[in-house]
């Protein structure tokens, strides 16, 4: 009878270890009904993740293995590969061949480690042409993989919601050409603050399309819950790609209580979120000190203390799924 128990329980084990192991391929092809991310099945799916900070600034983090550590450690069922579209000298306007390689080597992380992953065109600036030509190559070689999810721009800040829907309605046109699947997510003007413009005149013509939402908890309050609510009772479809529990300048210190009344607020409208982000950077939100490898394996004392708390909520908040 124990000799049974036991291989009992060891089987239910690897059960859980795998079923946690292959969430791709669990949830698979995800797609938007109404307001709401829906998996293979058209069950209602939160994804839960980490945001890489800007590869040109911290490229060393851009490898498979930490990806890898994000899922196994954090929980990660998503990851986000955030492309420095203009800063620094390795940026992709400087130098695109560096930058393809370091997203791309997360984008193959996340396949291998079987969690999603949202290739992020990270710049607060119209750059058309350059986005046409990387979400064009990009569409064609990852349509297959259900695992992508593409944001093609990250945060506008004084660009007008007009500008921003003509320049992401030829984004998208150039994406759909290839993959016609997998969601596409837009910013919105004032670093994705005026959810309310979107919301008053969607994209159309498209489907599985969300709109991206911001907050820093410290710095952002109510007001910009109730701005989303009522977007979403309006039916637009919102993501949460960005967001962490400081103030908005990335510094400062954590407001525990408004951080939580956010978490709080997204699970139970089941809305998606990322936390901003795997880096090294001498500031609150970077969830790393200068200690931690590049390729994961960090241990307590390599983390702040953001890193400390987003891996306590990641592993709370995914644990059964």
């Amino acid at each position: 009878m124990k000799f049974k128990l036991c291989h009992v329980i060891v089987f239910l084990l690897i059960f859980v270890h795998a079923s946690k192991a292959q969430f791709v391929k669990k949830h698979g092809q995800l797609s938007v009904q109404g307001t709401q991310l829906v998996d293979k099945n058209n069950n209602p799916i939160v994804l839960r993740g980490l945001s890489f900070g800007w590869h040109s600034l911290w490229p060393r983090f851009y490898n498979e293995k930490a990806v890898n550590w994000l899922k196994k450690d954090f929980n990660c069922n998503i990851v986000r590969a955030a492309m420095g579209v203009e800063l620094g000298d390795l940026s992709y306007i400087n130098n695109p061949q560096f930058s393809k390689e370091k997203i791309e080597a997360v984008i193959k992380g996340a396949i291998k480690s079987d969690v999603y992953v949202i290739i992020d065109w990270h710049s607060h600036n119209i750059n058309l042409k350059e986005a046409k030509e990387f979400f064009a190559e990009m569409s064609k070689k990852y349509a297959k993989y259900p695992n992508i999810i593409y944001e093609v721009f990250n945060e506008p800040d004084y660009e007008t919601w007009w500008e921003v829907k003509n320049y992401a309605e030829e984004v998208i046109t150039v994406i759909r050409e290839n993959d016609p699947n997998n969601i596409i997510l837009v910013g919105c003007p004032h670093w994705d603050q005026d959810i309310d413009l979107p919301a008053e005149d969607p994209i159309t013509g498209y489907t599985n399309i969300m709109y991206t939402m911001h907050f820093y908890a410290a710095t952002h309050g109510k007001e910009l819950r109730d701005r989303t609510d009522a977007a979403i009772k309006s039916g637009l479809p919102v993501f949460v790609s960005e967001s962490a529990g400081m103030e908005a300048s990335g510094d400062g210190p954590l407001n525990y209580q408004a951080w939580q009344d956010y978490i709080d607020w997204m699970e139970a409208k089941k809305i998606s979120w990322i936390t901003w982000s795997v880096s090294d950077k001498d500031e609150t939100c970077s969830i790393l000190k200068k200690t931690a490898g590049s390729e994961g394996k960090w241990k307590d004392e390599d983390l702040k203390e953001s890193g400390i708390k987003v891996r306590e909520y990641l592993r709370k908040y995914n644990k059964s799924e």
